[in-house]
């Protein structure tokens, strides 16, 4: 299981039922009373989901309302994606097929933002910063669950670059343009080599990197425009244009 202070991806194994639901149940519980406020299930190995199953499903959805959370399911195989249809289940959370992607075409160089804002950011204004974003994503399509996995998201961005730098130079800027919005994190650190990181590995920043790849439809890590530092670069798609 990969986590942070508030994501976390939880892989479920097997066939979920009334008797094997526990173990999970246990470990999302656990999660939640740590303050764990987003909790991703990946779901591709697990074949079947019973009614024992959905309960426990249920119950979790509810738990993490209830703490002003979100859970969500990833990977889900066709069968397990036509009974949580089939119970409603995916009107409730976010539910993504197993191989379903959205692909992130690049804006051509012409296309000018609808608006733009530029926030610092410091060690002492993060929960600022991600509060300003979610404002700014409400002028755009998006549903609350995606602005609360936009700010999370922004969120892991702007902590591994407070983190991994002499936390001052950190800038958030936030674009609006017709199908998406476009978050650039840019700092003044050594530079990060994301391709060089092993996700799987047990560093704090590449399993932020992953993390926020579930959160969001696109994320790059490239050297600053014109000095030394990383800019992570975030779009998340709106659903409908126009």
């Amino acid at each position: 299981m990969r986590h942070s202070t508030n994501i976390a991806l939880v892989p479920v194994y097997g066939e979920l039922t009334a008797r094997t639901a526990s173990a999970v149940r246990t470990v999302c519980d656990n999660l939640i009373a740590r303050g764990c406020r987003r909790i991703v299930l990946n779901m591709a190995g697990v074949p079947y989901v019973d009614s024992g199953g959905m309960s426990f499903l249920v119950v979790v959805i509810r738990r993490m309302r209830d703490a002003n959370g979100l859970l969500s399911l990833v990977n889900v195989t066709p069968g397990v994606l036509r009974r949580l249809r089939i119970s409603r289940i995916d009107d409730l959370v976010p539910v993504s097929a197993a191989g379903e992607h959205r692909d992130v075409e690049e804006l051509d160089s012409s296309e000018l933002p609808l608006w733009r804002t530029t926030l610092p950011v410091d060690g002492c204004n993060m929960q600022i910063v991600r509060g300003r974003v979610a404002e700014l994503a409400e002028r755009m399509r998006f549903s609350q669950d995606e602005i609360f996995d936009l700010t999370l998201a922004v969120g892991e961005a702007i902590g591994n670059a407070t983190d991994h730098t002499c936390g001052e130079g950190i800038l958030t800027t936030v674009s609006g343009y017709r199908d998406r919005i476009v978050i650039d994190v840019t700092d003044c650190g050594e530079g990060f080599d994301a391709d060089a990181v092993d996700l799987g590995c047990n560093i704090e920043r590449g399993r932020g990197i992953a993390l926020m790849r579930l959160l969001v439809d696109s994320v790059s890590i490239r050297p600053r425009p014109g000095g030394m530092g990383t800019q992570v670069h975030l779009v998340k798609l709106s659903k409908t244009t126009g």
